[in-house]
């Protein structure tokens, strides 16, 4: 899944469509009341016959929960209707969510910067003390909450952010594993090596589709701490800050300037981006778990392994980046029916329970409790993702509480429109317009 970002949301807190989806996202649980504040314990398989939930999804994740939603109404005797969003699902999930409409569960990433678009302390059950949250791992626990209370159930992992790279590329470098970069600057000279000894391109940017462009700014902004995320999020710090547009400026002198991306990196795609790795016209990309979902698409776990690898990168230290998306959290609506707000709970319970390992079995993908191993049969880029995912660094998406178009405002210096210092004053600009229509702290006249 990728990762993008959510103008439209910002249109509808702007304008004031939505009202009830753009308020403060640290206000106070005025909703949280016994239903849930004081929740008793389910269990996963009993009896719920003629009960009914409906779930939305986005439409090319409608058949994601297909397993655990069989398996739970076998169990039970209860019904799950799955009613998929028509896209921009982020945008057309609040707008029903305004006119009063709402599911008894939903897909929906678990950010700090996307949670509070459905307004979780006034229309999601909290759920803290579910049995399953003690069960996640530590970066998947670390998601799902917003003012200190979980409003997500963590189904699969975030998307780990690497380097994937063809080994035949790489073999004709004269590059192994010891080669492997453990900073910023050693990749892009990582990618000097394979441009000067090899044919292929070092890396491939997908300046078409805009939203794979991200990545290489957001890999340099890891020595950030959590104290300078803060302060941006309480409009203290900007992203008009120098280490912001020497990053951006760093990807166009030293990798695009530079001739480290394949020549038509202004209109190259996201599927152009899989193959041209594959083929070997290109040595490394750059980019999230969906584009190893794409090779898997195509070709065998054998064929993955014998030609592609994956390793981690930050800024200083060879360390990967998780990114959330919308397949990683569900959350359960406040819908003023026990009954049902119950049942919604107790098939949270069933998936992250009696059913988990089946579950990740069947969808092929690595496990978010570490007490259920991950299946087998997964490429070895994927279990190295697993491998990496403990100590993995957030992108901003995970650690800002709005997450602006960077990608957009990157591909208009891809096109020559802006430069670095424009790319970050639109990044601020919007940044601060969308904080302010949420009401958070700090951006209020």
């Amino acid at each position: 899944m990728k990762t993008r970002a959510l103008p439209a949301l910002a249109l509808i807190c702007a304008i004031g469509l939505a009202a009830t989806a753009c308020s403060d996202p640290t206000a106070g649980d005025s909703g949280d009341s016994g239903t849930d504040g004081k929740q008793t314990a389910v269990n996963p398989t009993a009896r719920l016959d003629g009960v009914k939930l409906t779930m939305w999804t986005a439409q090319n994740t409608v058949n994601a929960p297909k397993q655990v939603v069989e398996a739970f109404e076998k169990a039970t005797g209860a019904k799950v209707e799955t009613q998929a969003i028509p896209d921009l699902y982020e945008q057309n999930v609040p707008t029903k969510l305004a006119s009063g409409d709402r599911p008894d569960l939903m897909f929906w990433q678990p950010s700090i910067s996307t949670l509070p678009f459905v307004q979780p302390q006034q229309n999601l059950l909290t759920l803290d003390s579910e049995p399953w949250v003690s069960k996640l791992g530590s970066t998947e626990r670390s998601l799902g909450v917003i003012g200190g209370k979980r409003y997500a159930a963590i189904v699969t992992s975030p998307s780990m952010l690497g380097v994937y790279y063809n080994k035949d590329v790489f073999k004709k470098a004269g590059l192994t594993e010891k080669d492997f970069p453990k900073s910023y600057d050693e990749l892009l000279a990582l990618g000097n090596t394979v441009k000067d000894r090899t044919d292929a391109a070092a890396f491939y940017e997908a300046g078409g589709d805009k939203w794979p462009l991200q990545w290489q700014m957001q890999v340099q902004l890891t020595d950030l701490d959590q104290q300078w995320w803060a302060g941006l999020n309480e409009n203290k710090e900007k992203w008009t800050d120098p280490v912001v547009v020497a990053a951006i400026k760093k990807y166009k002198e030293k990798l695009l300037d530079a001739g480290l991306a394949q020549k038509n990196y202004r209109t190259g795609t996201f599927t152009g981006q899989a193959d041209a790795l594959w083929d070997g016209e290109a040595g490394m990309v750059l980019n999230v778990t969906s584009f190893q979902t794409q090779l898997q698409a195509k070709h065998s776990t054998a064929e993955i392994d014998r030609r592609i690898g994956w390793f981690p990168i930050a800024n200083s230290s060879a360390t990967g980046m998780y990114s959330p998306d919308q397949t990683n959290g569900v959350v359960a609506f406040r819908t003023g029916d026990e009954k049902r707000q119950n049942a919604a709970r107790q098939f949270l319970a069933f998936w992250l329970g009696p059913d988990y390992a089946d579950y990740i079995k069947t969808m092929k993908i690595p496990s978010v409790q570490p007490s259920v191993p991950t299946p087998d049969g997964l490429p070895q880029t994927s279990k190295d993702q697993v491998a990496a995912l403990p100590k993995a660094i957030g992108v901003f998406q995970a650690k800002a509480i709005v997450a602006p178009d960077t990608h957009l405002y990157l591909a208009d210096m891809l096109y020559g429109k802006k430069s670095p210092q424009q790319v970050a004053q639109a990044i601020q600009d919007q940044f601060a317009q969308v904080a302010k229509a949420q009401g958070a702290p700090g951006f209020q006249p």
